[in-house]
């Protein structure tokens, strides 16, 4: 994504993407839903289509979707980045919001790259749990988030430093154990659900961001690896998760691919789909030996797309229109096998 300090009004956010770039599990038995009941695909995806949309957002009100997690009816929770809030879309499109994290005393003005307060990335618990990260410049509010289920009064549950820019989560449902990337420290940590310290888990010259951009952004937890893009290089990264849980070498998967920023798997393989978030908005279809090809645009109604959350053969893409400052939208397609 991109978006600097300032206005959550439309034309404020349009202005905005002419700035930086940003794009943006607990116990074992509270795993996230996605990975809990995905039904995941038998073959290879060969097209995305049939997108609809599930709903529209308010652009002046900083409703800058920016990650999905699902439920397990198919209805989803999604960060908003600009008003800092945790929000419920229904099966409907209805949209509610849950809670706003807290802008910092300072206005947040210390926030890496943006200068403002923001909220990134989401997963979700199988007890209904949301972690949510937050970006806040300070070290007593960056860091992952609680909301337990019925509550409106999120909880600071494990701090990151000030200069953290957490973006992209997941969660390991093995370990309990939260994955996240960090967009300005080059580096992957990792974070007890249940609540502890946070542990510097890798850091590596592939997650840097370049000068004035942003580095390590999305990230899923996949077939025994942690999986990661680089917004800056259009890269997507593996790293295995080792003995002991260590990192092992981190593993270039796919370059090339522009601005990517969110993405999720299409099934048990390792074929992704990712968000392509500036420039032409995109959602591309990457296969195992990294080649790639453009499967949704605009003309499908994505507006700078920031994620992408696939359950079965439905795919789900938030869009946050931060330079469009049109449109923020949620889309669901269909994914056709081979």
């Amino acid at each position: 994504m991109k978006i600097t300090s300032g206005s959550a009004a439309a034309t404020g956010i349009a202005a905005a993407a002419m700035g930086l770039t940003l794009a943006l599990a607990c116990p074992a038995s509270a795993v996230t839903a996605v990975d809990s009941t995905i039904a995941a695909a038998s073959a290879p995806v060969t097209d995305v289509n049939h997108a609809r949309f599930v709903a529209h957002f308010d652009a002046a009100a900083g409703q800058t979707v920016e990650n999905i997690a699902l439920e397990p009816d198919g209805s989803a929770d999604v960060t908003f980045s600009v008003s800092h809030q945790i929000a419920h879309v229904d099966l409907d499109g209805r949209t509610r919001i849950l809670a706003t994290l807290p802008t910092p005393p300072d206005g947040g003005v210390h926030t890496p790259a943006f200068g403002q307060p923001i909220a990134t990335g989401i997963a979700r618990g199988n007890d209904g749990t949301l972690y949510v990260l937050y970006a806040a410049g300070s070290a007593d509010m960056t860091g992952v988030w609680r909301l337990t289920p019925g509550s409106s009064a999120p909880e600071h549950l494990v701090s990151l430093p000030a200069d953290s820019l957490p973006n992209g989560m997941a969660l390991d449902r093995r370990t309990g154990t939260l994955y996240i990337a960090d967009s300005n420290l080059s580096t992957i940590w990792t974070v007890p659900a249940a609540g502890g310290t946070a542990t510097r888990w890798a850091t590596a010259p592939e997650f840097a961001p370049t000068v004035d951009d942003l580095g390590a952004n999305g990230l899923k937890v996949h077939g025994g690896a942690v999986w990661v893009t680089n917004i800056s290089y259009g890269t997507i990264m593996r790293v295995p998760i080792g003995r002991g849980g260590r990192a092992g070498a981190v593993e270039t998967r796919a370059t090339g691919l522009g601005p990517v920023d969110d993405f999720d798997f299409t099934g048990e393989g390792d074929q992704i789909l990712a968000a392509i978030v500036e420039g032409p908005s995109q959602v591309i279809l990457v296969n195992p030996d990294g080649t790639h090809s453009t499967v949704l645009t605009a003309a499908d109604g994505l507006q700078n797309p920031t994620s992408i959350a696939v359950r079965g053969r439905t795919a789900y893409i938030g869009s946050a229109a931060y330079s469009t400052g049109t449109d923020p939208n949620l889309i669901r397609a269909r994914l056709d096998l081979r």
